[in-house]
């Protein structure tokens, strides 16, 4: 099973979940895993971690902060009703965060639970177990500073490699997934052994539209 480590905030995760998404269709596996880019780089953790998102309280900080913190703990409360919540649950809040453009606090977080088809009084009880949740939190916040996650999406292959991707242009098609999915493992796998592919200033990615 690959790891997927994301964060709400960011749009090449969402893009990279749909790709995920469209490939669980045809059997491949993937497992959500969480990574705070706010708490990533945030300037108090420069040099060593003294900074954690899951200790702040909810309604203080910046709006990424309280947005991604409040998001967070909703995605470990819809994990609580199985896989195929979270990702049904994880998918609305995305697209409605990033495709819809709503912002990311309570309202829309509601909105995506109930598009999920989740059990919506589950998901406030599991919710209300904030230091729960928060506890999930932290332990998978840890696990992807272990492997070295520092940006979304971040997938970690069942044997052992991982890469930050950044994914310009979003696909639902499970053709053009499957071919992109390829083409990332052959570069992660390669005996090339290949570290960094940046394109120059003067050259950036195309900018495409949805390949659905």
């Amino acid at each position: 099973m690959t790891d997927l480590y994301f964060d709400f905030l960011c749009p090449y995760a969402w893009r990279g979940v749909e790709l995920a998404a469209a490939l669980r269709a045809g059997g491949e596996r993937f497992r959500l895993r969480h990574y705070s880019l706010v708490e990533g780089n945030h300037p108090g953790n420069a040099s060593e971690l003294t900074w954690r998102l899951t200790e702040q309280p909810h309604a203080e900080g910046s709006a990424a902060q309280q947005g991604s913190l409040r998001a967070f703990v909703a995605s470990h409360a819809a994990a609580a009703q199985g896989e195929e919540g979270h990702w049904a649950f994880t998918l609305a809040l995305y697209r409605a965060v990033h495709e819809a453009k709503q912002p990311l606090e309570e309202a829309t977080i509601m909105a995506a639970a109930e598009t999920a088809g989740l059990d919506l009084a589950a998901f406030e009880r599991a919710r209300a177990d904030n230091d729960a949740r928060r506890a999930e939190l932290r332990a998978e916040l840890d696990a992807a500073r272990e492997v070295g996650v520092f940006g979304t999406p971040t997938f970690v292959l069942p044997t052992g490699e991982a890469a930050y991707y950044r994914f310009e242009t979003l696909t639902r098609d499970p053709a053009t997934a499957r071919e992109w999915w390829t083409l990332y493992r052959t570069v992660l796998t390669s005996e090339a052994e290949i570290g960094t592919i940046k394109r120059a200033k003067n050259r950036p990615p195309r900018k495409g539209g949805v390949k659905a």
